[in-house]
């Protein structure tokens, strides 16, 4: 069903443009294709693995190397590859290296990684200075996992202005091209390890690649990450020239050598004493030394709806010779196991498991010195009830969530245990305290009430049907934790059900925008689903896109709130939005306002053309100045222009997320 169907032009253009526009702020062609409509996209995210690659394909990037990872860059319609007198103009808003990627079978060659194209066509990439880098980027042309084919990289280094790029003058079907760019590093980056990896063994010697104007560089190392990031005393190992050091042996830090199971923080600062903006704070990186015990388990731990056959993997722990595993349908069984048959290979096959059922495992490990007991794992076969919301392990979730699950296959009715203590709702049965209720089949949702803030809560729901001996079929023990502020609204409630659908909750039918008002320019959403903006987020699945034209004034949408209502609950003392804009978009005055009219302004004239997520933070008392009660808070509205004295103005469109309430820092 399609809401909006005539402002699919303006969307059309909106997306025309990057939401990234860093350096890359222009795009346009000619010469091209008459089967090729589509016009270049600065691409609306950077570059990354399964990255969009044309405008006309659904191939995507992969295998990239990563010095380009994170580039802006820019798609091009892949019917044009035979076109000898194609032309793209790239404007540069800023200095920086410009990329073009080659595609290796380029002038007949063969193809492939690593085979350079044949560019005797192309005498304007050598012409104009770009170099080949000797690295080449994936083509996956299905999105299925496999690389199809590889292009050759080749940089420029480019200055603020207009930049023609062109074609192969001779034609070829592989003429394929694309195009990225990415500013000066000034931070260092690629770390050695990389970071978040496993790292075995008890000495490192970490590497990294320098920032391009870093002299020197300052080495913080530790084994806490805030530690680390504020650079604490003890963290700051010194300033040095090389970009390598070695920690874990003597005369080193970590003289005594780096401890299993310990998480390594460490970050470097480039620093170039003639610039007055050194140092450039580096990102903290991390690696582990693993466990001593067994880690890694697969299936995951609390993994829903695993083949019937699938057999156990993990990875061994440290400096492990032996394992013994344990394996049954029952926790405590599983974790007070002992007296095991050991065994050499990190893997068990369990046999063919039983449908819709929780299974536990654990895993013992023998460095030939020591016993190392392993954690208790689990995981639920095919059929099993699944699919919690919250998912297992879920933070900054509402303090009014309703939680809701999937049932098992042979399930007539469910048994609900819920509360804050971890043991007793794992040990719960039918006369605990937890135990909530029966629900029957196709109710499966719970309303826990006004749950406290910062919490961690448990539930587990037990599937039932009397015609089995089985039955009850004890359910996995999941968990989600409370915000420590409140949520306004997050956007990621929304869904595109059918209006008839009682479950229906279609974002525009909550944020009232300006559909069918003609003083009022907003639209909330998209014409066809998904109508919640699935990209351009700042957190979770979901934003708000909002589409605005001020030719009648301004645009304005509007939500009318349930909870919270009472903007003093814990005392709340900050509203915060999450925005984001784009480069093309007019300069509009950014406002939200409360109770219809109490309006607070962004300071920023240019809001709606930043590129980035940004948080912009408010005082509550500037509403209250206002006259708005901040108990009884009865609408939000998000808005671009002057409410109070409307001009026509120009258009764009706005993404929002994250609408949180917090109280006064500790």
């Amino acid at each position: 069903m399609c809401r909006k169907l005539i402002y699919s032009i303006l969307l059309i253009a909106v997306f025309a443009v990057s939401t990234h526009a860093q350096f890359i702020s222009g795009v346009a062609h000619r010469n091209t294709d008459t089967d090729a409509p589509e016009q270049p996209q600065i691409a609306p995210n950077l570059l990354a693995e399964n990255a969009l690659t044309f405008v006309d394909r659904t191939h995507v990037y992969a295998d990239i190397p990563e010095f380009i990872l994170g580039a802006q860059y820019v798609m091009l319609a892949n019917d044009n590859k035979n076109m000898s007198g194609y032309e793209l103009d790239v404007t540069m808003a800023a200095n920086a290296t410009l990329y073009v990627f080659v595609d290796n079978r380029m002038g007949g060659a063969a193809g492939g990684k690593d085979v350079n194209p044949n560019i005797d066509g192309m005498g304007w990439l050598t012409d104009m200075g770009f170099v080949d880098t000797g690295e080449d980027i994936g083509i996956d042309e299905s999105f299925d996992g496999g690389i199809n084919q590889y292009f050759s990289i080749y940089s420029l280094s480019v200055t603020v202005g207009t930049i023609t790029i062109y074609g192969n003058t001779e034609g070829h079907g592989g003429n394929m091209l694309g195009v990225a760019a990415f500013g000066p590093k000034l931070k260092a980056y690629n770390p050695v390890p990389a970071d978040g990896s496993y790292h075995e063994d008890t000495w490192v010697n970490l590497g990294w690649s320098p920032g391009d104007y870093a002299v020197s560089h300052d080495v913080y190392l530790g084994d806490n990450f805030d530690a680390v990031n504020e650079g604490a005393e003890g963290t700051f190992i010194g300033n040095q020239a090389d970009t390598f050091l070695v920690a874990g042996f003597p005369g080193f830090p970590y003289p005594d050598g780096l401890v299993p199971g310990t998480t390594y923080y460490w970050r470097i600062d480039e620093v170039n004493d003639t610039d007055p903006n050194s140092p450039w704070k580096g990102d903290v990186w991390s690696f582990m030394i693993p466990p001593k015990t067994a880690y890694l388990p697969e299936p995951a731990d609390t993994a829903e709806s695993i083949d019937l056959n699938a057999k156990l993997n993990w990875t061994p722990g440290f400096g492990a010779k032996l394992h013994t595993v344990y394996f049954g349908d029952n926790f405590d069984d599983v974790s007070n196991a002992a007296g095991g048959l050991p065994q050499g290979a990190a893997t068990y096959n369990p046999g063919p498991l039983e449908l819709a059922k929780t299974y536990y495992w654990r895993v013992d490990e023998f460095d030939a010195i020591e016993t190392y007991k392993g954690d208790v794992w689990s995981f639920t076969t095919q059929g099993a009830v699944g699919n919690p919301n919250p998912a297992n392990g879920a933070v900054d979730v509402k303090q009014t969530q309703i939680i809701t699950w999937s049932p098992g296959v042979f399930a007539a009715s469910h048994e609900l245990y819920f509360g804050a203590d971890e043991d007793a709702v794992k040990n719960a049965d039918t006369g605990s305290p937890e135990y909530k209720g029966t629900r029957d089949l196709g109710a499966e949702s719970y309303d826990p009430g006004m749950l406290e803030w910062d919490t961690t809560y448990y539930w587990r729901i037990d599937e039932v049907n009397s015609a089995s001996p089985d039955s009850p079929w004890a359910g996995i023990l999941w968990s989600f934790t409370t915000a420590n502020f409140l949520i306004v609204d997050d956007f990621e409630s929304y869904n595109d059900l059918d209006p008839a659908d009682p479950e229906s909750n279609r974002i525009f039918n909550a944020w009232i925008d300006g559909y069918g008002i003609p003083t009022n320019g907003s639209l909330v959403g998209y014409d066809n689903p998904p109508f919640a903006e699935q990209t351009i987020i700042h957190s979770g699945n979901q934003s708000m896109p909002l589409i605005y034209d001020n030719s009648v004034g301004y645009s304005e949408a509007t939500l009318t709130l349930t909870y919270p209502r009472d903007w003093t609950e814990k005392g709340v003392n900050k509203l915060t939005i999450w925005f984001r804009g784009n480069s093309d978009n007019a300069a509009e005055t950014l406002y939200v306002a409360l109770n219809g009219n109490a309006i607070v302004t962004n300071d920023n004239p240019d809001a709606a053309q930043i590129t980035t997520w940004t948080e912009w933070t408010i005082d509550l008392q500037a509403f209250a100045d206002q006259g708005v009660n901040l108990t009884n808070v009865n609408t939000i509205s998000l808005g671009l222009g002057n409410k109070n004295n409307p001009l026509a103005g120009g258009s764009g469109t706005m993404y929002f997320d994250d609408i949180r309430l917090y109280p006064p820092a500790p």
